[in-house]
C-alpha cells in the first residue's frame, strides 16, 4: 500500500461508523482505532508511526492583511483578493495531507499559480512537503483563484484551506 492509499483507507474509517479496521496483506498490516473505539478492553494498542506533528494554525482572517509578511521571497507573499462578485461560486482547495505549504517548485521558480490566474481541473496549484515527500497538489476545480490562503513554506494541516477559487 503506498501512502495515499493509506490516507483514503483512514478518511473512510473516520467518515464510517467503524471503531475499529484491521488489514493484513503479506508482509503489511494496519490497524486503525476511532477514538469511539472502547478503552479498557484486552487488546493491546498499537498505533502505526506518525508521519508529521499536526501544528496548530489559527484560522484565516476574512479581511485582507494590512501588511505582506516580511520573511516571504519577493512575489511570494500571500496574495488577497477582493471578495467574489456575486452570483459567482466560491469553492475551497484544501490540503490533502499534514505538511509544508509551498507555492513554486523551488525558491527561484515562479509561482504555479496566483491570484487571478484561470486554472483547470488537474492544473497543479502548489506543493505540499512530508517527510522529505513532495506532493504536487492538483486542483480538483476549473475556475479563478481569487485567494491564497497560506504563506509559502508554511505549516498546513489535514482540510485545510488553501485557495478559494470562483468557479
Amino acid at each position: 500500500m503506498d501512502f495515499n492509499e493509506i490516507q483514503e483507507l483512514i478518511k473512510l474509517v473516520n467518515k464510517s461508523n467503524l471503531t475499529e479496521f484491521k488489514l493484513k496483506d503479506k508482509d503489511f498490516e494496519i490497524q486503525i482505532r476511532t477514538k469511539q473505539h472502547q478503552k479498557g478492553s484486552d487488546i493491546q494498542y498499537v498505533s502505526a508511526p506518525q508521519m508529521m506533528s499536526p501544528v496548530s494554525m489559527p484560522a484565516a482572517p476574512v479581511t485582507p492583511a494590512v501588511s505582506a509578511p516580511s520573511s516571504a521571497p519577493a512575489g511570494q507573499e500571500v496574495e488577497k483578493a477582493p471578495t467574489p462578485a456575486s452570483g459567482k461560486k466560491t469553492v475551497e482547495i484544501k490540503s490533502p495531507i499534514v505538511g509544508t505549504f509551498y507555492r513554486s517548485s523551488g525558491p527561484d521558480k515562479p509561482a504555479f499559480v496566483k491570484v487571478g490566474d484561470a486554472i483547470t481541473a488537474g492544473n497543479p496549484v502548489c506543493i505540499i512537503e512530508a517527510m522529505k515527500l513532495f506532493n504536487e497538489i492538483e486542483s480538483e476545480v476549473s475556475g479563478t483563484i481569487v485567494k491564497v490562503l497560506v504563506e509559502d513554506a508554511s505549516p498546513v494541516e489535514y482540510d485545510q484551506v488553501l485557495f478559494l477559487v470562483e468557479v
